[in-house]
This record gives C-alpha cells, sequence and structure tokens, in this order.
C-alpha cells in the first residue's frame, strides 16, 4: 500500500513537473517570437472612389423609317457610310405629290393674273403642305454620323413607321450608372471617370461626370440609388455603343501613404516612436508621426521614408501572422482600411 502511494506521489509529481515545463517553454517561445518580430514601412494607394459598371450609348441616335406608305425608288446610302446632317439616304416615290403641287402653281399663277387676292393666301397655304407631304417621301439624316445598319432595296414597299436601319453619332459615347445612395454626397459634375472595356486591351480610357438628378429611385432589389449619366470624348477605336464597361469615379487624386502594423509603434510620454533595424542588427530609435489607417495599420505622417524594418513594440493576438493585402476596403468607395502581410523575422538582406 505504502509502494503504491509513493508510486502515485512520483506519477502526479512529474505530471506537474511536465506541465510546468510545457507552460514555461511556451512563454520562452513566445518572448522569443515577440522579440523577432518585426514590420516593414510600405507604400500603399490610397484611393477614393465610386466603382461603376455598365453600357455605353451612342452620342445620338436615328431610327430610319418612312413617314408615309410608297415604294423606294433610291437608296443612296450604304451600311458603314458617314452621312452629314440633311444627307438623303432613301426615297419614296413621289411623282402622285410632285403632281400635285404642280398643278397648284399654275393655279397659283392664274390667280396672280386675275388679281384673285383671298384666294391667294388659300393656295399658298396649300402649297406649304404639299412641299411637306414631298419632303415626307424622304428619308434624310437628322445630325452629322454613321449608318449603323440599312435594310432595304429599291422596289420595296414600305408602310408608315416601317423602320430600315439606324443612324448613330458615335463621336463620343454616354452610359447611366447606377450610384448607391451613401455615396451621391461625394458626387461633382465634371469629376474624372477611368473606363475599362473588356472588348479593348490598349488600357483604360478617360471620361468625366456629366450630370445626376436631384433625386433618387428605388431598384427592383430594393436598393435607393441615383442614376449619374457619366460621358467619353477620346473613344478608344473599336469601342462601340452597347460595348459593356467597368470603370470607377474619381471622388479625389489617388494619393501615396506610408502604412505599417500599428504593433510597430511604441509610445514614450505621449510621443511615437520606432525602432529601425539595420542590418549589423542593431536598433535606432526615431520618433515619428502617425495616424489611426484602418484596424491594425498606422500612417506614418513624418518620420520614415519607407522600406525600414521597424521592431515591433507590442504583440498581435497572433504573432507572425499572415494578413491579406487589400487595396480598397469596398466595392463602391475605395476609401478606408488598409492591409498587408506581416512580416515575421529578418528579411532577406
Amino acid at each position: 500500500m505504502k509502494k503504491s502511494k509513493k508510486i502515485l506521489i512520483a506519477a502526479v509529481g512529474g505530471a506537474l513537473l511536465v506541465a510546468g515545463g510545457i507552460v514555461g517553454a511556451r512563454k520562452i517561445v513566445s518572448s522569443s517570437s515577440a522579440d523577432d518580430t518585426v514590420y516593414i514601412v510600405r507604400t500603399e494607394t490610397y484611393e477614393n472612389a465610386i466603382e461603376i459598371a455598365g453600357t455605353v450609348s451612342a452620342a445620338k441616335s436615328q431610327t430610319l423609317q418612312s413617314l408615309n406608305d410608297g415604294t423606294v425608288v433610291g437608296v443612296y446610302k450604304s451600311e458603314g457610310d458617314e452621312v452629314k446632317a440633311g444627307d438623303l439616304i432613301v426615297q419614296l416615290d413621289d411623282s402622285e405629290q410632285q403632281y400635285n403641287l404642280a398643278n397648284l402653281d399654275y393655279e397659283i399663277s392664274v390667280a396672280r393674273m386675275n388679281q384673285t387676292t383671298g384666294k391667294l393666301k388659300l393656295m399658298q397655304t396649300q402649297r406649304k403642305s404639299l412641299v411637306q407631304k414631298i419632303s415626307d417621301r424622304k428619308i434624310v439624316a437628322t445630325f452629322d454620323g454613321i449608318i449603323a445598319d440599312l435594310d432595304v432595296d429599291v422596289g420595296d414597299y414600305l408602310e408608315a413607321k416601317d423602320s430600315i436601319g439606324t443612324l448613330v453619332d458615335t463621336s463620343y459615347l454616354t452610359a447611366e450608372v447606377e450610384i448607391a445612395e451613401t455615396d451621391v454626397s461625394k458626387l461633382k459634375v465634371g469629376q474624372k471617370v477611368e473606363f475599362s472595356f473588356p472588348a479593348y486591351d490598349g488600357g483604360s480610357a478617360e471620361g468625366y461626370l456629366v450630370s445626376y438628378p436631384a433625386i433618387g429611385e428605388v431598384t427592383s432589389r430594393g436598393a435607393t440609388v441615383v442614376n449619374a449619366k457619366v460621358r467619353i470624348d477620346d473613344v478608344p477605336e473599336g469601342v462601340l455603343p452597347n460595348f459593356s464597361f467597368t470603370g470607377k469615379i474619381q471622388i479625389t487624386e489617388p494619393e501615396d501613404k506610408l502604412i505599417v502594423e500599428r504593433y510597430a509603434i511604441g509610445h514614450d510620454k505621449g510621443t511615437a516612436f520606432v525602432e529601425i533595424v539595420g542590418r549589423n542588427g542593431n536598433t535606432e530609435k526615431v520618433e515619428v508621426q502617425v495616424q489611426p489607417y484602418g484596424t491594425d495599420y498606422v500612417e506614418i505622417t513624418n518620420g520614415l521614408e519607407g522600406g525600414e524594418v521597424l521592431k515591433a513594440q507590442s504583440s498581435a493576438s497572433k504573432s507572425g501572422r499572415m494578413r491579406t493585402f487589400k487595396r480598397g476596403s469596398s466595392s463602391k468607395n475605395k476609401n478606408s482600411g488598409a492591409g498587408g502581410p506581416m512580416g515575421g523575422g529578418m528579411p532577406p538582406m
């Protein structure tokens, strides 16, 4: 019995010794890890922008259609042709209207010879109507542009309002984009807009914000938005109306900031400082000015230039863990948050 008690006491004592050793080892490892942790001061581009997406539309668009019933007697332009305002594109048969106008002109000349002033005024009013009917037998361009499509041949019979093609002005492109109600206060007419087109691999194109209404609307998703109008004047070659794009409205110009994990910052009598680790392992204490930048980072506003290796002044919740580097905290507004990988140990020299 005594022998059993001795064995039990020895076992308990051994277990306590092992547990104490484990705890002590953890403290030593934790202390060593904290002492060896360093952070690198790096530059991050801060962007205050609203992300947008949509499809571009032509500056102007005209549906080419007949105003009256009639037979096509002339097609003077083809798909892809550039036209000027007033150019004749399609002519319908107007022989009947031309005859009526000629007959009326004869009657007007007779009325003038007989000096029937009252009847002459009525005839002149009638003449204006006949001239308009002749004009309506023509399909003409109402602005300078390009015929995007045209489907008509001589001999075709058209009914009133039949559509035969489209004329577009692509000297510039526009688009309507949804802006969340929380971002509307940041908008200002003339702000720079950056466009990226999947169909264009030459980089981004620059445009600007044209306008936005003073009233919002509720989408089918239940979100309140404002439909802002954006425009691009220098249209990249190959970009056509109805092409899709992604982009951003630049609220402020991008700004480079020096950031580092807040654990690299120490405080002494209200003054912030860091310890720069040199190539030989020695440290140099330097006073710095900082301000908050997200949750785990600070911005260095004075005292450092970037690239410095700093000794940890406090421990993170998990020393040496990797952090995800982010260039923006929101898909709509890249104006807060920062991140970057947190280094553990000295980087290669």
